[in-house]
């Protein structure tokens, strides 16, 4: 319905009581009712309880990288040693020249000299050895790194010797 006013025109609305109704409707059902909100927590649960687990053995792998490295280091370091005095044999690790960097959780061996000690070496000491010991002779040497990776009792070893066989001998990500 349309009235003139002057020059303003004015417009007059008529709403049915369905119409009202419906919108009221509508603005009462927005919201989501309590059973989805549980089937919604039930799936995210779910896949949480799957994921997880998975999550943390994925970490603990990329933890190991630090004793491939560090043990990548310490060949390197012995065969330049190796190059310049005809033996693998030393007196200390200082005359290795090698030192790992930060704070490593693993505690590294060079022939049955401890290197470091890490920050897990109080439940790994890098002196007892499951695997192989890391020994050394003039000829040859092993060297081992050993860690707590996942905070449980099983230590994680690697060894590498001095023809680079990098072995991990006790898989503490399996464990």
């Amino acid at each position: 319905m349309l009235t003139h006013k002057g020059d303003q025109a004015v417009v007059f609305s008529v709403t049915s009581n369905r119409e009202i109704k419906k919108k009221r409707r509508l603005k009462v059902n927005a919201g989501f009712t309590l059973t989805e909100l549980m089937i919604v927590v039930a799936i995210i649960s779910i896949l949480a309880a799957i994921a997880i687990p998975n999550f943390m053995n994925y970490q603990a792998k990329a933890r190991q990288s630090e004793a491939k490295v560090g043990l990548g280091g310490i060949f390197t370091a012995a065969t330049a040693y190796y190059a310049s005095n005809a033996t693998y044999t030393v007196a200390s690790f200082s005359e290795l020249d090698y030192a790992p960097v930060g704070t490593p959780v693993y505690t590294f061996n060079y022939g049955g000299i401890a290197i470091n000690s890490g920050s897990s070496a109080s439940t790994c000491p890098g002196t007892t050895w499951a695997g192989t010991t890391p020994a050394l002779s003039s000829a040859s040497f092993t060297a081992g790194a050993r860690g707590n990776i996942d905070s449980d009792p099983t230590c994680d070893e690697w060894t590498i010797d001095d023809v680079r066989n990098l072995t991990n001998t006790v898989n503490d990500v399996l464990n």
